[in-house]
């Protein structure tokens, strides 16, 4: 075991710590940016725009709307509060500009991704579409076996990251409510297991709802704090910017860290470019590749400038007024119990277990496509749902590090895998993105 330890720790430690993934996903933001003319900020209007518009679909089809709500439920969890906690206690104010920055230029490689999938998806049997990363691999580059690869590594990430999710989840409510970390286990298992082995379309019905529901309830919450502080607005942004280019940081050899933690935690976040929410975009049932591939990098922003944002606010403004030596959820609970009261503890673990609640959903929903490239059998689905349920209650009594280790390995080596895939095939998303503006806008 320890050789197999040592052999995911070294190539982990290519990937992350010397920072491959980063500068991977960062140099394809920029292409990608280039490539569609800065897509992310001028239809922005149109975006937002898009997302409001009522689409009718079938029984078994998903709305472009609910497309965006799958994705934002896996991009919105663990990452968006205690991610943007370790971001902010290691890299300063500082990385929270820079979060901002790898959202503004991942949302193009969002746009780019999803658009592919959507023209290389395929018909599914029961109704409606599935696509993503192995099905345009196979139908784009006639590569089979790279998106089988991708499809196992997507496994072994989703496993380490139901894991995480539900030791963030038994530990805040011990903390919250005193809760025996078993207990919680449990009924996150029940939970989720009503909603996995319910009909076909319940994870779709069910984020539908919860998706906009815990992002209004969030945001709610932080413009309060954030009108209730507004004197010290200016201020928390001046540190934003001045640490973010700092000169004392340049000097002193921190402003790597400072960038790098920002960037890190923002690609962690918004998971644009590691081949997860194209799975959501593929189901959509859109009249325009183009127009699925806008509301996904939409998503992007929602998740980071806006989420993230709120929390990274919240413990900026608490700023000395927090227990010295606090970190990961603790640190939130604490920054929420000053800014609100005491019902601020109960509020972030109530609302980490709905982000966390919505990510099972959203990744349960993705692994469907996915197992379906593999087998077209249905038992491979149902022992997914099994996997799923073991992960949870494992991971909720007790800290396993290998097997999070193998998320964050599982996760570098899908999105080199979804890279592959995407570059060669940006020419088309490119060419669809002309052509829906010629459609829609040159009138």
């Amino acid at each position: 075991m320890n050789a197999f330890e040592n052999l995911v720790n070294s190539i982990n430690t290519v990937m992350w710590n010397y920072n491959l993934i980063v500068v991977l996903l960062v140099v394809s933001g920029i292409i990608f940016t280039v490539k569609t003319r800065g897509v992310q900020f001028r239809l922005l209007a149109h975006m937002c725009q898009l997302l409001m518009e009522k689409t009718k679909v079938g029984k078994n089809e998903v709305s472009s709307f609910q497309a965006f709500c799958i994705s934002t439920a896996s991009r919105v969890g663990v990452g968006n509060l205690v991610g943007v906690v370790a971001a902010v206690s290691v890299g300063g104010p500082g990385s929270v500009f820079w979060m901002w920055v790898v959202a503004l230029l991942n949302a193009s490689t969002a746009f780019i991704e999803s658009t592919i999938a959507i023209l290389h998806r395929e018909k599914d049997p029961k109704g409606g579409y599935r696509g993503g990363a192995p099905y345009f691999i196979q139908k784009g580059l006639d590569i089979k076996w790279l998106g089988v690869l991708f499809v196992i590594f997507a496994i072994i990430c989703w496993g380490g990251v139901f894991q995480v999710i539900s030791n963030s989840v038994t530990e805040s409510f011990n903390t919250a409510f005193g809760f025996d970390t078993n207990n919680t286990a449990l009924v996150l298992v029940v939970l989720s297991a009503g909603v996995l082995f319910g009909n076909r379309n319940k994870i779709v019905k069910v984020l539908d709802k919860l998706v906009p529901f815990m992002a209004v309830l969030y945001l709610g919450i932080v413009t309060y704090i954030i009108i209730k502080n507004l004197g010290l607005m200016a201020d928390t942004m001046s540190d934003i910017f001045k640490h973010a280019f700092g000169i004392k940081q340049f000097l002193g050899g921190s402003l790597g860290s400072v960038v790098m933690e920002g960037v890190k935690r923002g690609l962690f976040s918004n998971e644009a470019g590691s081949g997860s929410a194209p799975c959501a975009a593929a189901a959509a049932e859109v009249e325009h590749p183009a127009k699925q591939g806008l509301i996904q990098a939409l998503g992007v922003l929602v998740d980071t400038v806006l989420i993230c944002s709120a929390t990274a606010f919240v413990i900026l403004l608490s700023k000395g007024h927090i227990t010295e030596g606090s970190g990961g959820m603790t640190l939130l609970q604490e920054a929420f119990r000053y800014q609100v009261g005491e019902w601020g503890v109960i509020f972030t673990a109530v609302i980490l277990f709905l982000f966390s609640f919505s990510t099972i959903l959203g990744i349960s929903f993705y692994a469907k496509p996915n197992l379906y490239f593999l087998c077209e059998k249905e038992w491979p689905q149902e022992l997914f749902k099994v996997f799923t349920l073991i992960m949870l209650y494992w991971g909720g009594i007790r800290q396993n590090y290998l097997v999070w280790n193998l998320a964050d390995l599982g996760l570098g080596l899908m999105t080199i895998v979804n890279m592959i895939g995407v570059f060669p095939l940006t020419s088309k998303a490119i060419e669809s993105l002309k052509e829906y503006e010629a459609r829609f806008f040159d009138k």
